[in-house]
């Protein structure tokens, strides 16, 4: 296994564990933080298939280009990327919009999920 993969995994279950932290006092970096842990996570996995990206846009795209639409993920989870995304643009850069204690909640769950599912496809090849 690849020395960025392993590097990318273990920074996606750190910075989910962050956002778990700093949700009860900073839900817009809990959101920030839910999102890079599934962007980490799903980053590491294109690198075991030999794929980087270097845009944010990329990765989304090949999660339903490549896990989707190929049947490794469903249909849902790729709408758990998307919503994913979508909270960090409010989380980072949001102005006067900010995201609420739920939609942390929210974010980390299907955060969770996302590092869950990752784990599963590798089924093994990197430890837990």
């Amino acid at each position: 296994m690849s020395t960025y993969a392993e590097q990318e995994w273990q920074r996606a279950k750190r910075t989910l564990e962050t956002a778990r932290m700093v949700r009860a006092v900073d839900a817009d970096s809990s959101v920030s933080r839910a999102y890079y842990a599934a962007f980490h996570a799903v980053s590491a996995l294109f690198a075991l298939r030999g794929q980087e990206f270097t845009k944010h846009a990329a990765v989304r795209a090949a999660v339903h280009r490549e896990l989707v639409k190929e049947g490794v993920w469903s249909v849902e989870l790729g709408k758990d990327f998307d919503f994913l995304m979508e909270m960090r643009d409010v989380g980072d850069y949001g102005g006067v919009a900010h995201v609420t204690e739920e939609d942390a909640d929210a974010t980390i769950e299907r955060a969770e999920r996302i590092v869950q599912a990752v784990q599963r496809v590798l089924s093994g090849e990197i430890a837990p």
